[in-house]
């Protein structure tokens, strides 16, 4: 099944100039270059990226789409608080991610999310899967094979078995959810693999053995005993917040 397109209003940034002036603009607001609060000066910023006024304020109408700027008369623009910034735009994560400005509550509150969606994704897909779907995920199984031990070509494979589970649920709102899975995933498999932890061909199989029998919870158990595996590989993290009263 494949994801259905962003909404334009959500994901657009532009090309060319315009790019690179939002690229720029949201760099600074992750940096801490411009804190919660603070107003714009768009005369300096104008400068300093060397844009024209009307590149800057389509920047600006960008990232307030995405909830990270607001403007009111009298205060100009402004960064908005931190709860407001849309995490599920694909843009939005991508930027926290590479600005390094992800702390452990951050990191421990898309491990819950994970934890939410993906055993029940599991499920539905026990239940849904085509055999396309099923050759998706042995592809992934395959890519990770025993003798692959290169922690960017496990990154990879680790990806492409998550975005083909999702697929495999059939579920919209599910599919789209590897907008957020997909890079929080690679973010923490770039330090999982690189550890040489134990080999995860194994715990993926599982998923896919249940999801091949059509068992809807015991792909739900599967999945969970994945995120634990990859729980248990992940440093402090994805710990944050994962109490002992979790699901096992």
């Amino acid at each position: 099944m494949t994801a259905p397109p962003a909404a334009p209003d959500a994901s657009y940034i532009g090309r060319g100039v315009h790019r690179v002036a939002v690229e720029a603009l949201a760099r600074r607001v992750f940096d801490g270059t411009y804190a919660e609060g603070d107003t714009l000066d768009l005369p300096q910023l104008m400068s300093e990226l060397d844009v024209s006024q009307t590149v800057l304020r389509e920047a600006i109408k960008v990232l307030t789409v995405k909830g990270l700027l607001d403007a009111r008369q009298r205060r100009g623009t402004f960064v908005r608080p931190r709860e407001n910034w849309n995490l599920l735009d694909s843009d939005v994560l991508r930027w926290r991610l590479a600005s390094g400005s992800g702390d452990e509550r951050f990191f421990g509150e898309l491990f819950e999310l994970r934890r939410s969606v993906e055993p029940a994704a599991a499920a539905l897909a026990a239940l849904r899967r085509t055999d396309e779907d099923l050759a998706a995920l042995d592809a992934a199984l395959a890519a990770m094979g025993p003798g692959v031990t290169d922690p960017a070509l496990l990154v990879d494979a680790d990806a492409a078995f998550h975005t083909a589970l999702l697929a495999a649920s059939h579920n919209r709102f599910f599919v789209q959810m590897q907008r957020v899975v997909i890079p929080a995933l690679i973010e923490r498999d770039r330090v999982v693999h690189a550890g040489q932890p134990e080999h995860p061909l194994a715990v993926h199989a599982s998923v896919v053995d249940r999801v091949r029998a059509g068992d809807g919870d015991g792909a739900s158990l599967a999945m969970l005993a994945l995120l634990d595996f990859g729980l248990h590989h992940s440093g402090p993290h994805d710990h944050h917040r994962h109490t002992e009263g979790s699901t096992p």
